[in-house]
């Protein structure tokens, strides 16, 4: 499906994009957009460039599109609003629940929103650069945004005000004998089992969310969770669709960006276990204690704890995972899906990622 559309002027940079909400199109490539090193090497390895490398592409512009859409909605209320990540002015109650996780809380937000928007437009430059189409989305920013103070009254890809939030990757990372991926295809229980198993607030819906006090923190608790679980899925998918790329170029930029993803849910997974422990009084979501004793649970093991890989004949290892690369980009869709981010977007919407994913399921490595 060609999401190619709007062009936009070859001198834009990347904080006027942001500023305006301009769409990359066709004519948004141009060597000041790259950097010369850049545009050279995409010259130097453009006729290598395969179909199933820009779709791989394509899919990754895509999810950092989506990335960008919920963590701007993130910022505007809960992080720092300024000329790098502008939009909102903040919502001083739910930025104090925050920062019962750390302090440093709408910094960190402010910096993982700019990182997505970078990754967006680099994406995006660097498939026209090679003869591809850019992924525009704009189309689809119609689901509504909070109407708590703060916010921007705007178009929105995501809901984030509608969360099922599987905190299964808390348990996956501390287990020293099991792996998601296959052999093995193990599964792992969730931190927070009440956010499997309702719709929750990540932000404050309206004004009205901002009390009684525990519910406020308990929303505040859910973007913490959610903050990890979003960057922990970025950790696995690059190098997951890593092992498709052809070209050597392409693999560099997959390289380069993921361990970026695993930056971010390094961070979030740390501040996420800072949690208030409580029950919200509006509709009964639990985050109970979790160093109870229990390695899966431990709040401060936060490295990947060594476990089994490719087969248990080998010592165990730290490992990103999942890395299985056969159908992640669909299941990075599902998950997005069950994760309520697209509740009230158009069987259009849905068609055009799933059209995403399969193209870059289906690219090989050297065709």
């Amino acid at each position: 499906m060609n999401l190619a559309s709007q062009s936009a002027e070859n001198t834009a940079s990347r904080r006027s994009f942001i500023r305006t909400g301009a769409a990359w199109g066709a004519g948004a490539a141009g060597a000041g957009l790259l950097g010369s090193s850049i545009a050279s090497a995409a010259e130097d390895d453009s006729k290598k460039v395969t179909k199933g490398d820009i779709a791989i592409l394509r899919f990754l512009a895509a999810i950092e599109t989506i990335e960008s859409d919920l963590w701007q909605q993130y910022n505007e209320l809960g992080g720092i609003q300024d000329a790098e990540v502008p939009g909102g002015s903040g919502s001083p109650a739910y930025t104090a629940d925050l920062q019962f996780l750390d302090g440093d809380m709408p910094q960190y937000i402010h910096d993982n929103t700019e990182d997505e928007f970078s990754h967006r437009d680099f994406l995006n430059a660097f498939i026209v650069s090679v003869g591809g189409n850019p992924v525009n989305l704009g189309q689809f920013k119609t689901l509504p945004s909070s109407k708590a103070t703060g916010a921007q009254n705007i178009g929105r890809l995501t809901n984030i005000m509608q969360l099922t939030v599987n905190t299964s990757f808390w348990t996956r990372y501390r287990s020293d004998n099991k792996n998601p991926d296959p052999p093995f295809n193990d599964t792992f229980p969730p931190a927070i089992p009440g956010l499997l198993a309702g719709q929750f607030p990540g932000i404050p819906r309206s004004d009205a969310d901002l009390s009684p006090p525990d519910h406020l923190q308990a929303i505040a608790n859910t973007a913490g969770f959610h903050f990890a679980w979003v960057e922990q899925g970025g950790t696995s998918l690059y190098p997951q669709l890593a092992q498709r790329v052809t070209n050597p170029t392409v693999l560099r930029i997959l390289l380069s960006i993921g361990p970026t993803e695993t930056m971010h849910f390094q961070t979030w997974q740390d501040k996420a276990g800072n949690f208030k422990r409580l029950t919200d009084p509006t509709n009964g979501l639990v985050f109970p204690e979790l160093n109870t004793g229990d390695p899966l649970f431990q709040t401060n093991l936060i490295m990947p704890e060594p476990t089994v890989f490719l087969n248990r004949k080998f010592p165990i290892v730290s490992i990103i995972r999942p890395t299985e690369t056969r159908g992640a980009a669909r299941a990075t869709l599902q998950a997005f899906i069950a994760d309520g981010l697209f509740i009230g977007q158009s069987p259009k919407f849905f068609a055009t990622l799933r059209q995403l994913a399969d193209d870059a399921d289906g690219a090989q490595r050297g065709s």
